[in-house]
């Protein structure tokens, strides 16, 4: 009678079971290798071609990086500390000092935009912007339609840009020309009162803004 080996016999005894705590733990470390491995990559792509859609930056360095599609990918909190790291290793100078001129332009649209309450918001007023990134005012007013007219009466030129998911029509602007052009979300008194806040996100007003501006006059200004 010819001998089988069984199925415990025949698996190879360096076989790996996930259902093994210490394999396990080898292969969540793994994945959160790969999450900063990611995070870097897309952050350079950002930081040096100016990709402003950042799920597509994350699938273009796992590509890059010769990862599985199914990879988990890092969320955008950590693509922004990744922004902050590259910044300081690689540009921590002109990276100041373009923060500084964008921070400059958001001052100036935010004095002529006061009667809408504005906030800068997004890597301009949390510090970890690029050269390419939009500088991003969010305003207040029940109906978009009002701030719309009052671009149009103040003379300044604006178009209507792609809308966030459950925004109202109108609600996202591209105003001004050029390098001193600026993104405006509009958001109801309602909205910005029950939106959800991560507790790392930054909300400048423009006092905030001008004391910040004040306490660094010419150094990297970094919000907190």
């Amino acid at each position: 009678m010819r001998w089988r080996p069984t199925a415990a016999a025949r698996r190879p005894k360096c076989a790996i079971s996930f259902s093994d705590p210490v394999a396990s733990h080898i292969a969540s470390s793994q994945g959160l290798r790969n999450r900063v491995r990611i995070a870097q990559a897309a952050a350079r792509l950002i930081a040096e071609h100016g990709l402003s859609d950042w799920a597509a930056a994350k699938r273009k360095a796992c590509r890059e990086l010769g990862l599985s599609d199914r990879e988990a990918l890092p969320a955008n909190e950590e693509i922004e500390q990744a922004l902050r790291e590259y910044n300081n290793l690689f540009h921590p100078h002109a990276q100041a000092a373009s923060l500084r001129a964008q921070r400059m332009i958001a001052l100036e649209w935010m004095e002529r935009l006061s009667s809408w309450r504005p906030l800068l918001v997004g890597g301009v007023a949390a510090g970890w912007a690029t050269e390419h990134s939009d500088v991003r005012l969010e305003l207040e007013a029940e109906d978009p339609k009002a701030v719309e007219l009052g671009l149009i009466n103040a003379g300044i030129e604006y178009t209507a840009a792609a809308q966030a998911n459950g925004a109202a029509p109108g609600a996202r602007l591209n105003a001004g020309r050029g390098a001193a052009a600026v993104r405006l979300d509009i958001v109801s008194p309602q909205q910005r009162r029950n939106r959800p806040r991560r507790n790392d996100e930054e909300r400048l007003s423009l006092s905030d803004l001008k004391s910040l501006l004040a306490n660094n006059p010419s150094a990297a200004d970094t919000a907190f």
